[in-house]
């Protein structure tokens, strides 16, 4: 028999990071960080967004979370966390375990004697901004929350790692002091798929306007603007698509997958238009615009379809619309994939405007275009069992940065010509005039308004804003519409907007401008007895 000794017995694993080894090698390092960005929203893999949260859009089937759930304001402790494809980057538990993970790799690489100084800076600095970002999504969920920024073990410091809630002006104030200081340490232009300068201050001005601190994210938005070296991509459509990280106006996003690594067309065989050519079903249609967003979008002239002037047609309303209008919205009558969409009625078509939740087709007689690439994916049945679309899922762009600066700027000194300068590169790149001088404040208010509402439709962000502006118990708080096309006399269609199905809305402002604690949490937590959010 072989003798035993001690070292046979201490076998380094090799399927596993370990802490002999991640702490002293930049690769492996590296990895667990890539393990953090994870935690990013994963966009692409949402058949129900949260874009159905709001009143651009209605999920095209009746059971997810936007329908059963947020849309009649049922949510409560015993429910608050958000289930569903979207989960993560909304959950309370979620949440606070990413963040435990930027607290030990801010911990270990700070302590590592082995990692060169340049490399810690660099990479402790993605970690506190990917903390700042969690720690922003609990901030818009929750208000102020427990501020956590060391490494907890309830083995060995007892009760006292249960935190109490910090205010909401501590929490925001968190936010800020930490994307100033990773700002310092990070590149101006990062790597595909990393965070840099612009990630740190677009948080920092986008929490600063939520809570509204005009002045502060105006000059955080300035600065991104006068400082680091994104700009206005030329092409809206393929930003969403092939462009991705090699454009210079995507400033935080999380990266999948190039075309070619594989099946890819989840995204857009769950949320796009449901029948194509010869009536196969190659998406859930999963995002039903609402006439109410269809109405936003302005004529080609630049000019509100409510304008008397502005040349619109309530009989021919499709025509000589904005080029966004085009490139996001799937109407009846335009071409996707491999066949043109009809959802008017009386014609056979499997995309008829579904007013009783028959099937997957369209709620309200309009699909969503923008995002989905139906040029070189194959869709349907096969790509419905988790094949990731390739898109980056764009969280903020430099649009993103020119509309914040022009709403802080507006609300902390009025529409001078910096304002207006931003909100005219937004609608010069969708060849739009100018806005007409001379506005208001509250007439700028407005334009911008609904400039952010078209230009950044179906990326997630519209349901924020109604919460920001308080405004939600207004357009949360009524039916929402579809468009009823039938044939008339001659050929001639007729629109009627309708009632979509599923598109009742309910919203408690006493409540529901946040979320509540999971009572799970609350129960786990002492410190948070008696500290749950207001009418839950």
């Amino acid at each position: 028999m072989q003798s035993c000794s001690d070292k046979v017995l201490d076998v380094q694993p090799r399927d596993r990071l370990t802490d002999a080894t991640v702490w002293t090698d930049p690769g492996a390092a590296d990895l667990f960080l890539n393990d953090i960005y994870t935690g990013l929203p994963d966009g692409n893999n949402w058949y129900d967004p949260i874009e159905n949260w709001s009143d651009n859009s209605i999920c095209g089937f009746a059971w997810p979370t936007s329908r059963g759930l947020i849309q009649q304001s049922l949510q409560s402790p015993s429910n608050a966390n958000v289930s569903g494809d979207i989960g993560g980057p909304y959950d309370w538990t979620t949440l606070y375990t990413d963040i435990r993970k930027c607290n030990v790799f801010i911990k270990n690489v700070t302590a590592s004697a082995s990692l060169a100084d340049d490399f810690k800076k660099e990479k402790i600095a993605e970690a506190r901004t990917l903390r700042a970002y969690f720690y922003q999504n609990l901030f818009m969920m929750f208000g102020g929350v427990p501020i956590i920024t060391e490494v907890l073990n309830i083995d060995v410091q007892g009760d006292s790692v249960f935190r109490p809630r910090n205010t909401y002006d501590e929490t925001l104030q968190f936010i800020q002091t930490e994307c100033l200081a990773a700002y310092n340490d990070l590149p101006d232009m990062p790597s595909s798929g990393r965070v840099g300068k612009g990630a740190a201050l677009v948080i920092k001005g986008w929490c600063e306007l939520y809570a509204g601190k005009y002045a502060e994210a105006a000059a955080t938005n300035k600065k991104i603007m006068d400082e680091l070296p994104y700009e206005l991509d030329a092409d809206y459509a393929a930003l969403f698509l092939t462009k991705g990280a090699g454009s210079k106006e995507a400033i935080l996003y999380r990266e999948y997958n190039p075309p070619g690594q594989g099946k890819g067309a989840f995204l857009d065989g769950t949320i796009g238009p449901t029948f194509t050519k010869n009536g196969a079903e190659t998406s859930w249609g999963g995002v039903n615009p609402t006439q109410e967003l269809v109405d936003d979008y302005a004529m080609d002239n630049g000019k509100v379809i409510s304008d008397p002037t502005s040349g619109y047609n309530p009989q021919k309303p499709y025509e000589h619309r904005e080029q966004r209008f085009y490139q996001s919205i799937v109407y009846d009558g335009s071409y996707f994939y491999n066949d043109t969409i009809f959802t008017r009625k009386g014609i056979g078509s499997k995309n008829e405007i579904d007013l009783t939740d028959r099937d997957d087709a369209s709620q309200t007689g309009y699909y969503m275009r923008k995002r989905l690439d139906d040029k070189t994916l194959v869709l349907g049945a096969a790509n419905w069992g988790g094949y990731t679309s390739y898109q980056n899922y764009i969280i903020y762009r430099f649009a993103d940065v020119l509309l914040n600066y022009a709403e802080a700027q507006n609300e902390a000194s009025g529409p001078d010509a910096t304002v207006y300068s931003a909100v005219n590169k937004i609608r010069n790149r969708s060849a739009l005039p100018n806005l007409p001088e001379g506005l208001s404040q509250a007439d700028m208010r407005t334009a911008i308004r609904r400039e952010r509402r078209i230009e950044f439709a179906f990326e997630d962000k519209r349901f924020w804003d109604l919460l920001r502006w308080h405004i939600a118990e207004v357009n949360l708080n009524h039916p929402l519409h579809g468009i009823s096309i039938t044939v008339g006399a001659n050929g001639v269609l007729q629109y009627a907007p309708v009632e979509a199905k599923g598109g009742d809305r309910k919203f408690y402002a006493e409540k529901n401008y946040l979320f509540p604690i999971p009572q799970s949490v609350i129960d786990k937590n002492p410190q948070l007895k008696g500290h749950q959010n207001p009418g839950y």
